[in-house]
């Protein structure tokens, strides 16, 4: 006579309990594991404390800045920035800049794409870069606020810098970060036409955020 073999519900439900014990086993595993690498990160970034690059208006020079019409406007302007990494041991990667020149709120230049780069510790580098505007509308009060401003004996711009970084720590690269830098020029603006450009040299610092 041939015996049928049949597991009970209750070594059945003994076999489960063991298989959901392994898995539980598991889980705790690469949880402390996951848990104690991203310790890890946030232990060494405190302690590395990465500061945002510093940025400064080096030169400004406007060649064009013409309306024709009331609303559209021609401009021209160099621009030469110097960005210096402040960390000792974090490096900075940049991507996706790009440059353009604002008065009063109006942009009067077309966005400007510089290349990315990568800065070392307390790296300096000079950025320039050619901005132009070709027939832009603007404001029909630009005309007369850039005449109140040449009365004023000034004229004041505001260049500005849109991008990404990443922090770099040993071989380990961290996500993308927006940052924005914003840079006044002041340039002497007498009643006389200017026979040379408009020109900043100020060395001035440019507000960044992160």
């Amino acid at each position: 006579m041939s015996h049928v073999l049949e597991k009970s519900p209750k070594h059945c439900a003994k076999q489960g309990l063991n298989i959901d014990q392994h898995h539980k086993k598991l889980f705790f595993f690469f949880s402390t594991l996951f848990t104690s690498i991203l310790s890890l990160i946030l232990v060494i970034w405190l302690i590395l404390r990465p500061s945002k690059p510093d940025f400064s208006l080096r030169e400004a020079d406007i060649y064009q800045l013409n309306l024709s019409g009331s609303h559209l406007l021609n401009s021209s302007l160099q621009l030469t920035l110097l960005s210096k990494n402040p960390n000792q041991k974090v490096g900075i990667y940049y991507d996706e800049l790009q440059v353009y020149a604002d008065y009063k709120g109006q942009q009067i230049t077309t966005y400007t794409s510089l290349p990315p780069f990568y800065q070392g510790h307390q790296d300096s580098n000079l950025l320039t870069a050619s901005l132009v505007g070709t027939w832009l509308p603007v404001a029909p009060s630009f005309g007369y606020e850039v005449g109140r401003d040449q009365t004023a004996g000034k004229l004041v711009l505001r260049l500005k810098v849109n991008g990404r970084l990443r922090w770099k720590v040993g071989t380990w690269v961290s996500g993308k970060y927006r940052f924005n830098v914003n840079c006044v020029a002041v340039m002497a603006f007498g009643p006389a036409i200017p026979t040379g450009p408009l020109t900043s040299k100020q060395g001035s610092h440019c507000a960044t955020t992160v």
